[in-house]
């Protein structure tokens, strides 16, 4: 199982960060061991001094797949959720300012939470999905898929031309505005179409 990430899907995010939009969709990649388990708390590691919750809508992989076309892409998922993307901001900043690769600033052990799913047939059209995240009960995101620069069904056409999709992948399709830093004992819950999908503790 791997973790494929899209990043700079949602233009007010670019904005938030002085980014500039690329020309295709901007993708990486994070070692399972990222994944959080069930239950656990999110730990703030001790190289970092400014770490960002960036929420995010997951779908996972039903079926293996390469150079697959965006007209089939919803054949290869059922189930949806939210997620989160923990980053190492200030981290990330150094790495690129050396013009390196910026793994260890988002791919870091327990860097990623993954909510519980639902089954996109019990949910609107997956281009017009609501999506929101409290932080400490105050909303922080909040947006709808309708605005992601790159749909998921074209995401699914363009990393498949260069990963193969395996059965259990789970890709993030990118976060909206309103990212922000974390600090220890706070609280979040992601919700999709209204309903919480996940709750996890800071630590």
């Amino acid at each position: 199982m791997k973790i494929i990430c899209v990043g700079q899907n949602y233009l007010e995010h670019i904005k938030e960060l002085s980014n500039v939009k690329s020309k295709e969709p901007l993708v990486f990649l994070k070692p399972d061991t990222a994944l959080i388990s069930k239950g656990r708390s999110f730990f703030i590691p001790n190289f970092s001094k400014e770490i960002h919750y960036e929420l995010e809508v997951v779908i996972k992989i039903k079926k293996p797949g390469r150079y697959i076309e965006r007209k089939y892409s919803n054949q290869y998922y059922d189930e949806i959720t939210v997620g989160i993307d923990f980053t190492a901001r200030d981290l990330q900043k150094k790495l690129r300012e050396k013009g390196h690769p910026w793994e260890k600033s988002k791919g870091f052990d327990g860097s990623t939470l993954v909510g519980n799913f639902l089954n996109k047939n019990d949910l609107p059209p997956i281009s017009n999905l609501n999506f929101h995240l409290l932080k400490n009960d105050n909303i922080v995101q909040k947006d709808n898929t309708k605005n992601m620069i790159w749909p998921i069904d074209e995401l699914i056409e363009h990393i498949s031309k260069f990963f193969t999709l395996k059965i259990g992948d789970l890709i993030f399709t990118g976060t909206p505005s309103g990212v922000g830093q974390v600090s220890f004992e706070d609280n979040l819950k992601g919700f999709l179409e209204g309903e919480e999908l996940f709750e996890i503790n800071v630590s």
